[in-house]
């Protein structure tokens, strides 16, 4: 397991694209951290498609990987090894994985990448609750600069009528 163990977060982190609002890993970037060539890859997912719905895994359609490929710098002619278009799996669909290809790299690698995209999902939750902590805490503080106003004008305008017309309070002889 030497290989398994020189694949860092990052490089798993580079291989997570959102395409149709999720977030999803390639087939040919699996294969290549499965140490499987893509078609083997393929092949064991058309041959257990029952175990992949659309939310677990989709194709890209073309408009799609047009659209993916020209966010790289690449040429016409290159179509960055793929003749096909791409089998897009999102987290489940990764986890799903292990159960098709049974290789120990496999199963260790997804053991790391179902990790990091829990890891991810986290650090989102966490960014959302951080966002709505602050709108709470504007909201609150939103209407503080008239209410620190008023008290200011009420202290003034006792300030003001001085002494004399304030009725006096306590003991009275």
């Amino acid at each position: 397991m030497e290989n398994q163990a020189t694949i860092t977060d990052r490089v798993i982190l580079n291989k997570i694209y959102e395409i149709r609002g999720q977030k999803v890993m390639l087939d040919r970037d699996l294969a290549e951290l499965y140490q499987v060539e893509t078609k083997h890859l393929k092949q064991a997912v058309r041959r257990n498609m029952e175990r992949f719905p659309e939310d677990f895994m989709f194709e890209m359609t073309k408009d799609e990987f047009h659209n993916w490929r020209s966010q790289f710098v690449t040429s016409n002619s290159d179509l960055m090894g793929l003749r096909y278009l791409p089998m897009c799996f999102t987290e489940q669909g990764v986890a799903m994985l292990s159960s098709v290809l049974k290789s120990e790299v496999a199963i260790k690698v997804n053991i790391q990448i179902i990790r990091l995209f829990t890891r991810i999902r986290e650090l989102l939750l966490d960014q959302s609750n951080l966002k709505l902590s602050i709108q709470e805490l504007k909201n609150k503080v939103e209407d503080h600069d008239e209410k620190l106003e008023q008290i200011f004008r009420y202290i003034q305008s006792l300030h003001q009528k001085g002494n004399s017309e304030r009725d006096r309070i306590g003991f009275k002889k």
